[in-house]
This record gives structure tokens, sequence and C-alpha cells, in this order.
């Protein structure tokens, strides 16, 4: 009985050198205008959600419709950039998101149907090495050690852990 295979993808030369150069013409549009925050800085920082949003919106709303009563110390000007800044990479930001996820998604099913026929083939070896087929006993004494017993995937249960 043959295995579902549930993605079949391929790439031409071409395809794969259209993508490099889509993503450097992407990281060079990006230069010096991007960060790169550690996991401790994107904890500080975090994000907004979308009450603050409108609460955001608000503010510059009122703002604009009085001026004299913004503090002394907010610069206005700073504010208007990073205001149009971030509406300007929003939907940028949503369209990359969504390309990022069909890639993290399209590798999810690629490594399981890679994982899945490996295990196939590691139980071939595991039956031929039984049947004293030469050459396949070290063939599976070689792929055993991958599979651990404390835990790990056992190929016996069928247990697939991708990570």
């Amino acid at each position: 009985m043959a295995l579902e295979n549930l993605i079949s993808v391929t790439f031409s030369d071409e395809e794969l050198n259209n993508l490099n150069k889509a993503i450097t013409m992407l990281n060079k549009a990006l230069h010096g205008k991007t960060v790169n925050l550690t996991p401790e800085q994107r904890g500080q920082y975090g994000r907004i959600a979308n009450q603050n949003k409108l609460i955001v919106d608000k503010a510059k709303s009122y703002m604009e419709q009085h001026p004299d009563w913004i503090p002394r110390f907010l610069d206005k000007e700073e504010f208007d950039r990073d205001y149009i800044a971030r509406k300007q990479i929003e939907t940028q930001v949503q369209l990359l998101e969504s390309l990022s996820q069909q890639l993290v998604d399209t590798r999810t099913l690629l490594d399981y149907d890679n994982y899945t026929n490996a295990l196939s083939f590691y139980r071939m070896m595991r039956f031929l090495a039984g049947e004293n087929e030469p050459g396949a006993k070290s063939v599976y004494e070689d792929m055993k050690v991958l599979f651990k017993r404390n835990g790990g995937p056992s190929i016996d249960d069928g247990d697939i852990d991708l990570e």
C-alpha cells in the first residue's frame, strides 16, 4: 500500500534564483530602515493590540484638532513620522507574514512526507535485516541509533515527532 503524499512541489533553478533575487531586493529596500530586536526587547516593547491602535489614532486626530494641547516635551513631528511609517509598512508586514506562513506550512508537509517515507524505509531495513538480506543489517544498525528509547520517537508504535 502506497503512503499518502501530502504535497508535491518542485522548484526550478530559475525559480529559486528569482526568489533569491526578490529576497535580496527586499533586503536592500529595507537596509537601514529596520531593526532586529532581541527576544528580551520584544518582550519589553511588545505589540500594541487593536484597541491600542485606536488610542493612537484618536490621539493623533485630537493632536491635529488641538495642537496647543500637545505637551511641549512631545515631538509631534517625530510622532507624525512614526505614525506614517507604521501605516506604510503595515500592509507589507501582513503580506510577508502570509507568505512566510505559506512557506512554513509547505515545509511542514514536505517534512511530514519525507519523515513518513524514511520511517517506511527504516521498517523495511529492519525486516530485511531479520531476513539476512546482504548489507541490510549494517543499514538497519546505522539507522537504529537515531531512534531513542527514552521518550523519543518509537518506530514500533508509529510515533512521529517532527520539530
